[in-house]
């Protein structure tokens, strides 16, 4: 029972659309409305607001950490569940039909709460990918296949089954992404649209 109290105190806390509420917060208009329809920071870079952007991958990477950091003070143990349970809230939000981001800041968040030198070998893979492809999609999904492989190189091999669940799902939320990349067509970071 308090693995479903772990899953869904993260998946409460994934759920809030923080990308969404800041775009029509400051008059950005419906997130949902262009480019890929995500509510996650690389769609609200499409609106030219790059304050916008950088804001909602600190909240949706903070809400990954809150999930953990509260799972780790009341339900010890459970931390991972309320990881995966984050990244679930926020790629399938109740409050928007389901149809949420894609999840990599809020995965960041939770790699970061759960194992900070992991998060950091994530975050170099990034910056590499980033510099190199100059496209969102590769470089996060580049960073969290790395975060199991990580996790098992860098001695916490009971992350590993967590970080692969997470993982998973991120890639899955990138399906349209690879499809793009595939064609050609995937949109590089800062156009909008």
């Amino acid at each position: 029972m308090t693995e479903l109290y772990a899953l869904a105190l993260g998946y409460l806390l994934g759920s809030i659309p923080f990308g969404l509420i800041l775009t029509r917060a400051f008059g950005a208009g419906d997130l949902r409305s262009i480019g890929s329809g995500s509510i996650g920071a690389t769609n609200v870079l499409r609106t030219g607001r790059k304050g916008l952007a950088a804001a909602t991958v600190l909240l949706d990477a903070g809400k990954g950490v809150l999930a953990v950091a509260i799972a780790a003070r009341w339900l010890p143990g459970l931390e991972g569940v309320a990881a995966i349970g984050a990244i679930l809230g926020h790629c399938f939000p109740i409050w928007l039909k389901f149809n949420g981001g894609k999840g990599f800041a809020t995965a960041a968040g939770v790699c970061l709460a759960l194992a900070w030198q992991v998060m950091l070998v994530c975050a170099a893979v990034w910056m590499a990918a980033i510099a190199i492809s100059r496209t969102s999609s590769v470089s996060s999904m580049l960073a969290v296949v790395t975060a199991p492989l990580g996790a098992w190189l860098l001695g916490f091999a009971a992350m590993v089954p967590i970080m692969a669940i997470i993982a998973a799902i991120v890639i899955v939320q990138h399906r349209a992404n690879i499809q793009r990349l595939i064609a050609g067509t995937e949109p590089k970071i800062g156009r909008k649209g």
